[in-house]
């Protein structure tokens, strides 16, 4: 029996985000410490950031740009959310503006290792993204929000979601 092409994209676009999630996982990582977590959200609980980033914007906790974002959010098929917990990994290294990892906790900081870590985690998710031509943008508006909302943990204080879009044009690509 025929499939369908549109649920084929579907399928598709969720099995890359599946592998998105697994390349954040193995990517590389400061004293080796795994300190990323991810989420994948469609449907209602993509909606349901959405109307929050709306909420933050409509009461100037935040942009404007947070509606224009969670406008892309509706129109994305589905939406990776990749972020970190903040915790010193033990180098007493000085990149977060303390003496050493002790006084860094001491204060509540954020470890420089954490965000790095970040950093390379959304560069190989992203990376699965572009080799399987799905179209993406990393948005901080939509980490701040699930940071908010706890939607990756208590622990969690630093995310960035990856809207991902199949259709004939990028939707990310004319925003206003």
């Amino acid at each position: 029996m025929p499939k369908n092409g549109k649920d084929a994209e579907r399928e598709g676009l969720l099995h890359v985000a599946n592998l998105m999630c697994m390349a954040a996982r193995t990517a590389p990582k400061a004293r080796g410490i795994d300190n990323i977590v991810s989420i994948i959200l469609t449907d209602k609980e993509k909606e349901s950031l959405a109307q929050k980033m709306e909420e933050f914007a409509e009461k100037g906790e935040r942009s404007p740009l947070f509606t224009r974002d969670a406008n892309n959010i509706r129109q994305a098929q589905a939406l990776v959310i990749i972020g970190t917990k903040v915790a010193p990994v033990g180098l007493d290294c000085g990149f977060c503006g303390f003496e050493n990892c002790k006084k860094c906790e001491e204060s509540h900081a954020r470890c420089a290792h954490n965000s790095g870590d970040l950093g390379i985690a959304l560069g190989s998710a992203v990376s699965v993204a572009s080799t399987n031509r799905v179209d993406n943008r990393v948005m901080y508006s939509v980490g701040w929000t699930s940071v908010q909302e706890k939607l990756l943990g208590e622990d969690v204080k630093i995310a960035l979601g990856i809207p991902l879009s199949a259709s004939g044009k990028n939707i990310f690509f004319d925003r206003k």
